[in-house]
């Protein structure tokens, strides 16, 4: 059967599973007392679906009697819920079916649940403009924050830091250069101190000179660090001092994220073996330092046939290196380290 008839069919057939009362094997509670509501879903498809329910039944596996996995979703809407878990087993969504409110729930949600689902907020058929766009997603992150007003007159400096966290990892897919002149001074201006220097400083040029065009720099999806320690983690790469003029524009591409993914080595080697060119990111705890190590080589796991041979659990290079900045806001204050023995550069 060709392709183009095939997969609606599977994904019609998925969903007429996820309808059907039976055959189920676990069981999940969504929502807070009034309002919860009881789904019925399948491990196996959930556990390949759905990283984060995976992390869920790990530990919550079927018992030898027969009795049903059962696990709680508080903090998610049964509403919400209805519409991801739809997605899960039918691999699509129609968004014409809800309004951006909905939209912006559903990303919530998804962050915790499936992390593919950001790319809504890339969606090109909203039938709504990006301003619009922008205004739910500040009144969600405001919501988010108990205390804040929609002022920001009346903000300090911790509301900022506040709203810009929450944030954060919305802002790289809000298209703020399709906006207007007045739309951006009203809406977005107000809210300057929660965007990226580097953005803000683009947008501040582009609709002070409309004929200025906006540089090809990209906001990273990362909760650590900003474009300016990626521009300069990328000089090093090259070898190129912080006053160089940068050669390549690497693009970073966020693969794992402890606080989603889990910080088990287990986890990370899932996630990294046999991948090279890796840029580990860590961020010290009830500290501003953050802490990081370049891998131009591919990530192994120790092997335990061999253990006694050195050379099983070490890689050899000469361009890892590893570094350190005190705060976010500084790039200059900062500490790099390249390696010294080649033979053991990078310790799986």
């Amino acid at each position: 059967m060709a392709e183009y008839k095939f997969l609606p069919k599977l994904s019609q057939n998925l969903l007429e599973i996820l309808d059907d009362d039976e055959y189920y094997d676990i069981i999940i509670e969504v929502g807070n007392d009034p309002d919860v509501k009881i789904f019925r879903a399948h491990m196996v498809i959930l556990n390949y679906r759905s990283p984060y329910l995976r992390r869920i039944l790990s530990t919550n596996k079927k018992k030898n009697d027969g009795t049903l996995s059962h696990i709680k979703l508080p903090n998610i809407l049964p509403e919400i819920f209805q519409i991801i878990i739809r997605y899960i087993y039918g691999g699509k969504i129609s968004l014409v079916e809800y309004d951006i409110l909905d939209i912006i729930k559903i990303l919530v949600a998804a962050n915790e649940l499936e992390k593919a689902l950001i790319s809504l907020i890339q969606h090109d058929n909203y039938q709504m403009r990006e301003v619009q766009i922008w205004e739910h997603v500040l009144k969600w992150g405001i919501s988010q924050n108990p205390g804040l007003s929609s002022d920001t007159s009346h903000y300090s400096n911790e509301d900022f830091n506040a709203l810009k966290s929450t944030l954060q990892q919305f802002i790289p897919f809000i298209k703020f250069f399709n906006l207007t002149s007045k739309e951006f001074l009203k809406n977005v201006f107000p809210y300057r101190e929660i965007l990226p220097n580097e953005l803000y400083i683009d947008l501040l040029k582009l609709f002070l000179n409309n004929n200025h065009k906006p540089s090809n720099k990209k906001v990273i999806d990362s909760k650590i660090i900003t474009t300016q320690h990626a521009e300069l983690i990328s000089k090093w790469i090259d070898k190129l001092e912080i006053t160089d003029e940068l050669k390549n524009s690497y693009k970073f591409k966020l693969i794992l994220r402890g606080s989603q993914d889990g910080f088990t080595a287990k986890r990370f080697h899932e996630v990294c073996d046999n991948r090279s060119r890796t840029v580990a990111i860590i961020k010290v705890k009830d500290s501003n330092e953050i802490l990081g190590g370049y891998n131009p080589i591919e990530w192994k796991s120790e092997n335990k046939n061999t253990k006694n041979n050195i050379s099983n659990y070490h890689g050899t290079t000469g361009d890892s290196f590893i570094f350190s900045f005190m705060n976010k806001e500084n790039i200059k204050n900062h500490i790099i380290s390249r390696v010294k023995n080649e033979k053991f550069a990078i310790n799986y």
